[in-house]
């Protein structure tokens, strides 16, 4: 930091009427006047940069809107004052006049100068404009959350809801303050936020759940229902998993839509990286393009994906290839193959795993084959994913190593499971020949009491 006191010093010892150094008069009061030049310059770009570096200031020590609005008594003028204590802006000093303009250090309604931008409830386009005035800031946003995107605002016009908003003012869209609740805003990794992965579901619910309210847009609204059904929801709400698919994570945040047809396997792909790639090399992928259905969505649906099971391929009732492949088609044999193939395997395995834990639970040393059994157990999951390339070739390689494992288990078991057998038939001769030898000697003993000495 600049101290000014050397540059006021010096004026100050040097009036214009007495030089007291060596210089001549006349330098000296051009170096005076170039340095005082300098200094107002100095100070007039300091002051342009402290009132233009941020969007949004924080809340003087006497803005006065929150007690009034405590004092109202009506829950709908102090509900917001007594929310707003714990939002994350209140906590970065940001009082109401941030986003609400106005004067908060008068009191009563002399705060609400229209000249000083005073908002009371933005309208939706508002709110977008007014939150993306900080938020699309990056400048500003660096002082207060580096991590976060500046850019949520012109994806937020990409999206289903911009659009509507912008092109057609349409005010039931959903905007900033309808997923990020006004006053209470938290960070999205704080459990109690409308955006924390647990409550996601239900912040988009609020609008697409409620049929009265969707109706003009003749979507479906049982979308939140459905997702509660589904192993996704499960993950999150039952074990806890947050990486766990929520509406964001596929719809997209700001950017909100539905992907399209094409898309629909890029959006699974982010987590089903190895299925989504053997699907689009699979003959399938470019039947549905063709055919204008999506891949994934097709078999496992959208939002009420339940948890896979083998039996959705063959041709059984729960086949998801039958609705597609009647019985005796070269589609349903190819299902039925690949069935038989991963039921192969995974007989070979469970019989595996089933004599080495007797023969564990006899006490028997099986740790390394039960061990080794766990390459066949990967296989298996290995080959439950390759079906997505939908090639028998290709699912019966993949097998291969998985069944030669499950085979050499196996038959350790088997050889512990007959050492075994063969320690409990030596144990039991061995108890005879002792019970005999201790019979005997109980004998002898008798016999040697009952002879006269």
């Amino acid at each position: 930091m600049v101290s000014v006191q050397p540059f006021l010093s010096l004026h100050i010892q040097c009036p214009n009427a007495a030089v007291t150094n060596d210089l001549p008069m006349g330098n000296i009061a051009r170096k005076l006047k170039t340095i005082r030049i300098g200094l107002y310059l100095f100070l007039a770009v300091s002051l342009a940069i402290v009132t233009t570096a941020s969007a949004a200031e924080p809340a003087p020590a006497d803005e006065s809107c929150a007690v009034c609005h405590l004092a109202m008594g009506v829950e709908h003028l102090t509900k917001p004052a007594e929310l707003y204590q714990a939002d994350v802006h209140a906590a970065k000093g940001f009082g109401c006049v941030a986003c609400h303009g106005g004067d908060g250090t008068k009191m009563g309604l002399d705060a609400k100068e229209r000249e000083k931008g005073y908002i009371g409830k933005p309208t939706p386009l508002q709110t977008v404009e007014l939150c993306g005035r900080c938020h699309s800031d990056a400048s500003f946003m660096r002082r207060y959350n580096p991590s976060l995107r500046v850019d949520q605002v012109a994806e937020y016009y990409t999206s289903v809801h911009g659009k509507r908003l912008k092109e057609q003012k349409d005010p039931k869209v959903a905007t900033c303050a309808s997923c990020h609740t006004p006053h209470a805003i938290r960070p999205p990794n704080d459990s109690r936020s409308s955006v924390h992965p647990t409550r996601v579901a239900n912040t988009c619910g609020s609008c697409h759940a409620k049929a009265e309210y969707m109706g003009p847009y003749k979507i479906p609204t049982d979308q939140l229902e459905k997702y509660q059904q589904s192993v996704h929801w499960k993950m999150i709400s039952q074990k806890s998993d947050l990486t766990a698919p929520t509406c964001n994570d596929c719809h997209g945040n700001h950017g909100a839509a539905p992907p399209g047809v094409s898309s629909v396997a890029n959006v699974c792909g982010q987590c089903h990286a190895v299925n989504t790639e053997l699907f689009n090399k699979s003959a399938h992928s470019k039947i549905f393009a063709q055919m204008g259905i999506s891949g994934c969505a097709t078999c496992h649906s959208n939002h009420a994906i339940v948890e896979t099971s083998d039996a959705m391929l063959g041709g059984g009732d729960k086949s998801a290839c039958a609705t597609c492949h009647p019985p005796g088609s070269s589609g349903s044999a190819l299902a039925v193959g690949m069935l038989g193939s991963i039921d192969r395997l995974k007989a070979g395995y469970e019989r595996a795993l089933a004599v080495l834990k007797d023969a564990e639970h006899a006490g028997m040393e099986v740790s390394q084959p039960l061990f080794d059994l766990n390459e066949a157990r990967t296989t298996l999951i290995k080959a439950r994913a390759t079906i997505h390339g939908f090639d028998q070739a290709l699912l019966d390689k993949e097998i291969e190593p998985g069944l030669a494992v499950s085979e050499k288990a196996y038959a350790r078991g088997v050889k512990a499971m007959n050492e075994l057998q063969f320690r409990r038939k030596g144990l039991a001769v061995s108890a005879v020949i002792i019970f005999a030898l201790i019979i005997g000697l109980i004998l002898k003993i008798r016999q040697m009491e009952r002879t006269p000495k």
